[in-house]
């Protein structure tokens, strides 16, 4: 079996082809980040000129690497939330004309459920991915990290999940971008900032954690406390404009600030997963999201949970068309019943 998976719910026109949600055939991303880069975060009506741009090309790309036409293709998956807007409507509305027009049933799928079936990929025909050994066993404990969600969920099986806690206010990634403009540091904020803490000291700076119920985030005071910690290292108070920072400190400062806004951030998620294995007791953890091909998530999670943990590759955290086919197979697989490809709506607040 064979799925095309399309995603467009941000900045990331994506598409892919995968065989019985395990084996990767293509993965083709063209993303538009250089664009929204001079504005510190995604416009999104940038991001949606930009689908409309290259959609069509990025889709042909996936099936010529995967060697497939729309003969060979068993059915179309497609992101239809959560997201921007004008980005999910391209891809939904895409997605419904080659449905209608090849006579292919037509799959809607949960992004943020999405990025969790990334990690049930284990083969790949492409070069340069590292595959996990082995497909996640149930149950199992995701962790979704990303710039719009910070959740931990159960799953006893293949779409049977429990949500057991979010976050309130930020998500962690958006926590990393608003740091980095703090800092100086170029969007999007997760690279730039893991990459600066690798030259400071995550020790150098005590900033808090949010006290919150069992398994929620919250992530808005650790930015403010950055923010407050930033103006007191250069003498000023908490009415100094924060864009007016990074010129007035010093390089130790931010790699410092940024080391031990990395090590805090990525404990609060840590220590919500450490008691969830505890209570639940998982077979598997398996990371999701953007945020999930952070090196400092890895090495804090390898260091606290007492089981092997198969990390995805790197390329396939990000906003992907392969994790979006994989969960189409799935569903393909337990004979879910496609939607009708002349109604589908898109969802932007869709969530688990």
């Amino acid at each position: 079996m064979k799925i095309l998976g399309i995603e467009t719910s941000c900045d990331e026109t994506a598409a892919a082809v995968v065989e019985d949600g395990s084996r990767l055939l293509s993965n083709n991303v063209a993303s538009s980040m250089d664009l929204h880069a001079p504005y510190g975060g995604v416009v999104p009506e940038i991001a949606a000129r930009s689908h409309i741009e290259v959609i069509l090309p990025v889709i042909n790309a996936a099936l010529k690497t995967a060697g497939c036409t729309f003969r060979d293709i068993d059915g179309i998956a497609v992101t239809y939330g959560a997201g921007l807007s004008g980005s999910l409507l391209i891809g939904v509305l895409t997605a419904r004309t080659l449905a209608i027009i090849n006579n292919k049933p037509l799959y809607a799928i949960n992004h943020v459920e999405g990025h969790v079936y990334a990690n049930f990929l284990t083969e790949s025909s492409l070069p340069g991915y590292q595959m996990p050994r082995s497909a996640p066993n149930f149950p199992m404990l995701a962790i979704i990290v990303s710039g719009g969600h910070s959740q931990l969920v159960l799953f006893e099986n293949h779409f049977n999940y429990k949500l057991l806690g979010q976050t309130q206010d930020d998500a962690i990634g958006e926590a990393f971008d608003k740091v980095a403009k703090i800092l100086g540091l170029p969007y999007p904020g997760g690279p730039a900032v893991a990459k600066a803490a690798k030259l400071g000291d995550s020790t150098a700076y005590i900033l808090p954690k949010a006290k919150m119920s069992k398994y929620d985030f919250s992530f808005s005071g650790l930015k403010t406390a950055v923010l407050r910690l930033a103006q007191a290292e250069i003498g000023e108070s908490y009415d100094f404009p924060s864009q007016k920072l990074p010129e007035r400190l010093s390089d130790a400062q931010k790699t410092n600030i940024a080391a031990s806004f990395e090590r805090v951030a990525i404990e609060t998620i840590v220590d919500k997963a450490r008691l969830a294995f505890e209570e639940f007791a998982p077979r598997s953890i398996v990371i999701a999201g953007g945020v999930a091909s952070s090196q400092e998530l890895r090495r804090q999670l390898s260091a606290t949970i007492p089981i092997r943990i198969e990390y995805p590759d790197p390329k396939l955290c990000t906003d992907n068309g392969a994790m979006i086919a994989t969960l189409g197979c799935f569903k393909a697989q337990f004979k879910l019943p496609p939607v009708d490809p002349y109604s589908l709506v898109i969802d932007p607040g869709l969530s688990m």
